[in-house]
């Protein structure tokens, strides 16, 4: 189960969620109101905020991550604290549309290290 924290408004939220949910993953989707706190509160680094926080199994979701890369994550267990899609690409799940472009997966500790995990091409 993925539990995305998220706005009651954000449209592409939920689209991602619909993306996990064609992936077979179960989720649950509490609006928050304050979304620095979530992010904060689970260790995500600044320069890596997107518009949706989710927890899964241990690991911190930010943003817009592909459900076969949050699948390799959890079969992997991968020492890190997760994955972040920074800002909102288009082209990544939850933001399909018109020019979609590269983007990057990156995966964080808590340390604070940043590493690229995957990038993902038009």
């Amino acid at each position: 189960t993925v539990q995305v924290f998220k706005y009651a408004t954000c449209g592409c939220c939920i689209r991602w969620i619909s993306h996990l949910q064609e992936h077979g993953f179960t989720v649950k989707a509490p609006d928050v109101g304050d979304m620095s706190k979530v992010k904060v509160e689970n260790g995500v680094p600044p320069r890596l905020y997107s518009c949706h926080t989710a927890l899964v199994d241990g690991y911190v979701i930010e943003g817009h991550v592909p459900a076969p890369d949050i699948m390799l994550l959890l079969a992997e267990r991968s020492e890190v604290s997760g994955f972040a899609v920074p800002v909102m690409p288009i082209g990544s799940p939850g933001m399909e549309g018109a020019n979609p472009e590269t983007y990057t997966v990156l995966s964080f500790d808590d340390a604070g290290t940043v590493r690229e995990f995957a990038t993902h091409h038009p």
